[in-house]
């Protein structure tokens, strides 16, 4: 029964999630409330490995989370299930396009998927954000303002955007870095 609830879960995200991996984020944050697979804590730790390893970060997801879930046979049933919507999607649209290369429609419709793309990507940078560096749960139980900012994250943050920018470092170098920082100073 979990594979079939894996699959479904899985699927759903895979058909409805638009404009990359970091899309799939606020479907992830709905499934970690309405199923308890996984927390948000969790969820923010499987962006960050989902991130540093290769390949697209939604089937990254849905492995980790199939394999915590259901083992190996989860993992890759997740992977599958996110895989199936879109490919379907892209070969019914490659094969339409061909035919309506020149409709306004085609192009209007295109077009209008642009902002909900860059909508849905600005939602789950809101969500990673709001993830690794905003406690809200101190804040609800203490109510200081001090406590609604993971200080040292976001000093750390600040820092390796700073960085990011000013140097031409390979993305590699930061990722060790930050493992380095979190593992030092036990993020």
């Amino acid at each position: 029964m979990i594979y079939l609830r894996l699959f479904f879960e899985f699927f759903k995200i895979g058909l409805f999630a638009f404009g990359g991996g970091l899309a799939t984020i606020p479907f992830l944050q709905e499934m970690a409330e309405k199923t308890g697979w996984f927390t948000h804590a969790q969820l923010a730790d499987m962006i960050a490995i989902s991130e540093s390893t290769p390949g697209p970060i939604g089937i990254n997801m849905a492995t980790y989370v199939g394999f915590t879930v259901g083992g190996l046979l989860g993992g890759l049933i997740a992977s599958i299930a996110i895989i199936v919507p879109p490919t379907i999607i892209v070969l019914t649209v490659a094969r339409l396009l061909s035919k309506f290369k020149e409709s306004t429609l085609v192009e209007s419709t295109f077009y209008g998927l642009r902002p909900a793309s860059a909508g849905l990507m600005s939602a789950a940078a809101i969500s990673i954000i709001i993830l690794t560096l905003v406690r809200t749960e101190l804040w609800a139980q203490t109510g200081a303002l001090t406590d609604l900012f993971d200080i040292k994250a976001v000093i750390f943050a600040a820092a390796l955007f700073f960085l990011i920018k000013k140097t031409k470092a390979h993305p590699i170098l930061f990722l060790a870095a930050s493992a380095a920082i979190g593992i030092i100073f036990k993020f």
